[in-house]
C-alpha cells in the first residue's frame, strides 16, 4: 500500500523519527532506544514511513537499517512554499504600512 507523505507527517512520533534519521542511518533497535514507546509501536510508525516512501529499510545481516528518502517531501515543500510567499508578501505590506505611519 502506498501512503501519502502528508499522512506520515501528521503524527508527531513519525516527525521525530524523521528528525532522528536526518543525522544518520540507524537500525530499528537504535531508533527504538530513542523513544519511550514500545518496539511494536515504533515498528508501526516505521511501516507507515516506509509505505510513504519517506524512509528506506534495508536488511544488513541481522539488522534492519533505516535511512531517509526525502523525495516525497518535494510535494509538501512546494505546497508550503506557496504559503511562505503569501505570508512574506503580507509581512512586506505590513512593514510598508508601519513605515508610512511612523513618518
Amino acid at each position: 500500500m502506498r501512503r501519502d507523505p502528508w499522512q506520515a507527517l501528521a503524527d508527531p512520533t513519525r516527525r521525530q523519527i524523521i528528525e532522528v534519521l536526518t543525522e544518520q542511518e540507524l537500525s530499528v533497535n537504535s531508533i527504538v532506544e530513542q523513544f519511550d514507546i514500545t518496539r511494536p509501536a515504533i515498528s508501526k510508525q516505521l511501516k507507515i514511513l516506509q509505505e510513504s516512501a519517506l524512509i528506506h529499510i534495508e536488511k544488513r545481516g541481522r539488522e534492519r537499517v533505516c535511512s531517509l528518502s526525502l523525495a516525497p517531501l518535494e510535494e509538501v515543500f512546494q505546497w508550503v512554499q506557496q504559503y511562505e510567499n503569501f505570508w512574506l508578501k503580507k509581512l512586506d505590506n505590513l512593514d510598508d504600512y508601519l513605515n508610512k505611519t511612523v513618518e
